[in-house]
C-alpha cells in the first residue's frame, strides 16, 4: 500500500505542450521495492517531461491530437475507470491513477506487489485506493478556502512538508492535509513531545475505546418463477480510539459465530499496519472462487484522534431477513391489495422501529380505505396517496402478518398527486423500514475481551451493532416490475455493469446486473449506489 510517485500538472490548452507539471514527488525506496516485486515486468518511473507528454496524449488533452491511435481509440480499449496505461519508451506504465478537477490533473502511481504480466484484477491492488484517497485529500487541501491563484501557489508550496507527514516513504497516513498543516504550525509554537508527524496531537483524558458495527441490508424481491429476488449487505466498522501516547498501537478483532456469513472485499482504513492476506482476497467477484475467509478478521493500527471507518465489507448471506409478497388488483376505480410479510426465524425479533410504507402513484387522492390487518396499526394519508403499515417493535410467535384491503382513489390531479414514471398500471411496490440493534445479519461482531490495547492505562471497551434496512423492495407480483440479470463475469473485466446481489430463494447470492435504464433516479440509487463500489472498486475506501 505504497506510492511510487506522485504528479500535479495543470493543464494548458494554449501552451505548447498543453500542460505543466506544477508539483512532483518520487519515491526511491517504493521504486526499488517495485523493481523486485514486478521482476521482468517492471517498468520504471519516467523524468517529468515524458511522463507528462504520456498522460496527456492518453486524456486526449494535448492540441491538433486529432488522429486515430489504436492503442488509445480503439473499441477493446474503451477505459471506464480512471485507470491508465501510459506508453513510455516501447513500454507500458501501469496502472496510473490519473483525474482531472478545476484545470487540474492528478496523477500517481500505486505500488503492485506482484508481477504485472498478466496484469492482476485492480480490486486485488490495494495502493490504488489508497492513490485515490491521497489525490482526493490534495485536491481537498488545494481547493479549501481557495479564492485566487495567488493561494493556489502558496499551499502547493506547502505541499512538500505536508507530504513528508502526510505521506512518508510513499505509504498515506492522513488523507487530511489540513491536519498536517495544523501540526507543523502547532508544532512550531508549543514544541510538544516528539511524536509522529502525521498525528495532529495527543489525547488527554479517560482512555476509552468505541466499535460500532452497522450493516445496510438491501433487497428487491417479487415473488414470481421465472424472477430472482436479490438481497445483499454491505457493513462497515467504524472506531473512535481515545488513547494517551504518542503512538498507541491497538488490534480490533472482528468474529463471527459457527453459521455466520463470511466478510468479502474487505477495505480498511490507512492506519491499519498490517493485514492477513486471506482477508483481502476474500472476494464475492467469482462465484467460483472458494476462498471465504470466516475469520477471526485482526487489525492491528496506529487510530487516528478522529472517529473512522475502520473497514467496509459486503457478504452473501444465504436469506433476506424479511421475505415477502404484494399483490394489487385493479378493479375500475379501486385496487385490492394483499400484503404478506415474514420474518426469518434466524433474525432477532427485536425492531427499534419496523414499518412497511405502501406508495400509489399517478392516481388521484385516496378517498376511502378498508382494510384488514393481523398485526400492527395501518396509518393513511390520503393527499399523498399513502398507506404506512406500523409493524411496531416484535412480529407475533408465528413469525407471518398479513394485510389486505381495498383502496378507493378520487379524480386525478396532475399537479398535486405524487407521481412516478415507472410505477404506471399494475406496476407497484411497498418497501420496508426497519432497524434492528444489537445485531448484524452476517453474525458479526467485536468481541471485547479481544481488543489488545498497548498504551498506559486500561481503557474502558465500548462495542455496538445495528441492522438497518437500505432500498428493500417488495414488488406486485401480478404486474409488470425492474428485474435483475447478468453474469459474474462482468466483474472480471474492465467493461463491468451497474450491479446488485442476485439469489433465489433457496440459494446463495451472487452478484448480477441491474437494467438502471427502466428505473427512476430513487429506484435506481439502490443499484447505482453498490456499482460504484464493485464498478470502481479503487473509489470504494475513498468515501
Amino acid at each position: 500500500m505504497a506510492q511510487r510517485a506522485v504528479w500535479l500538472i495543470s493543464h494548458e490548452p494554449g501552451s505548447p505542450l498543453c500542460g505543466t507539471v506544477r508539483f512532483s514527488r518520487r519515491y526511491p525506496t517504493v521504486e526499488k521495492r517495485a523493481k523486485v516485486f514486478n521482476g521482468a515486468s517492471y517498468v520504471p518511473v519516467p523524468e517529468d517531461g515524458p511522463f507528462l507528454k504520456a498522460l496527456l496524449f492518453e486524456l486526449r488533452l494535448l492540441r491538433d491530437d486529432k488522429d486515430f491511435s489504436e492503442s488509445r481509440d480503439s473499441c477493446s480499449h474503451i477505459n471506464k475507470t480512471s485507470i491508465y496505461a501510459l506508453p513510455i519508451g516501447g513500454e507500458e506504465l501501469w496502472p496510473v491513477v490519473a483525474f482531472m478537477k478545476n484545470g487540474m490533473i492528478y496523477a500517481c502511481v500505486p505500488l503492485v506487489e506482484q508481477t504485472l504480466s498478466p496484469r492482476p484484477p485492480l480490486i486485488s491492488i490495494s495502493g490504488i485506493s489508497q492513490g485515490f484517497e491521497l489525490l482526493f485529500g490534495i485536491q481537498g487541501f488545494l481547493y479549501s478556502g481557495q479564492k485566487n491563484d495567488s493561494e493556489l501557489n502558496t499551499k502547493l508550496s506547502q505541499l512538500p512538508d505536508l507530504l513528508l507527514q502526510a505521506c512518508p516513504f510513499g505509504t498515506l497516513l492522513d488523507a487530511n492535509l489540513q491536519n498536517s498543516l495544523d501540526s507543523i504550525n502547532f508544532a512550531s509554537v508549543t514544541h510538544p513531545q516528539k511524536q509522529p508527524t502525521w498525528k495532529a496531537g495527543t489525547y488527554k483524558g479517560k482512555p476509552q475505546v468505541s466499535i460500532s458495527i452497522t450493516e445496510k441490508v438491501k433487497s428487491m424481491q417479487y415473488d414470481k418463477q421465472d424472477i430472482a429476488d436479490t438481497w445483499q449487505v454491505i457493513g462497515v466498522v467504524t472506531c473512535k480510539c481515545d488513547l494517551e501516547g504518542s503512538m498507541p498501537n491497538v488490534t480490533i478483532s472482528l468474529s463471527l459465530p459457527t453459521n455466520g456469513s463470511p466478510l468479502q472485499d474487505i477495505l480498511v482504513h490507512p492506519c491499519v499496519t498490517s493485514l492477513d492476506s486471506a482477508i483481502l482476497t476474500s472476494s464475492s467477484i467469482d462465484a467460483a472462487d472458494d476462498s471465504a475467509f470466516s475469520g477471526p478478521y485482526k487489525f492491528p493500527l496506529t487510530p487516528p484522534l478522529e472517529s473512522f471507518n475502520l473497514c467496509y465489507y459486503t457478504s452473501q448471506v444465504p436469506v433476506p431477513p424479511i421475505l415477502g409478497f404484494y399483490q394489487v388488483k385493479e378493479e375500475e376505480v379501486q385496487l385490492k391489495i394483499t400484503v404478506n410479510l415474514k420474518l426469518h426465524e434466524s433474525v432477532k425479533n427485536s425492531f427499534e422501529f419496523c414499518e412497511a410504507r405502501i406508495p400509489f402513484y399517478n392516481r388521484g387522492p385516496v378517498t376511502h380505505v378498508e382494510y384488514k390487518v393481523s398485526f400492527g396499526q395501518l396509518e393513511v394519508f390520503r393527499e399523498k396517496s399513502l398507506l404506512i403499515w406500523n409493524i411496531g417493535q416484535k412480529f407475533p410467535k408465528s413469525m407471518e402478518i398479513s394485510l389486505s384491503g381495498t383502496v378507493t382513489f378520487g379524480a386525478k390531479s396532475h399537479e398535486k398527486q405524487p407521481f412516478d414514471q415507472i410505477c404506471i398500471g399494475g406496476t407497484a411496490y411497498l418497501k420496508l423500514h426497519f432497524r434492528i440493534l444489537d445485531y448484524t445479519l452476517t453474525g458479526c461482531y467485536a468481541d471485547q475481551h479481544s481488543v489488545q490495547v498497548f498504551a498506559s492505562g486500561k481503557p474502558k471497551i465500548s462495542t455496538y451493532r445495528k441492522l438497518i434496512s437500505s432500498d428493500y423492495y417488495i414488488w406486485n407480483s401480478k404486474a409488470p416490475a425492474p428485474v435483475t440479470y447478468g453474469s459474474l463475469s462482468l466483474f472480471s473485466t474492465d467493461n463491468a455493469s451497474p450491479s446488485c446481489v442476485h439469489a433465489k430463494r433457496t440459494t446463495l447470492p451472487s452478484i448480477h446486473h441491474c437494467l438502471l435504464s427502466s428505473l427512476p433516479a430513487k429506484h435506481a440509487l439502490f443499484c447505482a449506489t453498490y456499482t460504484n463500489c464493485r464498478k470502481h472498486p479503487e473509489m470504494y475506501g475513498t468515501h
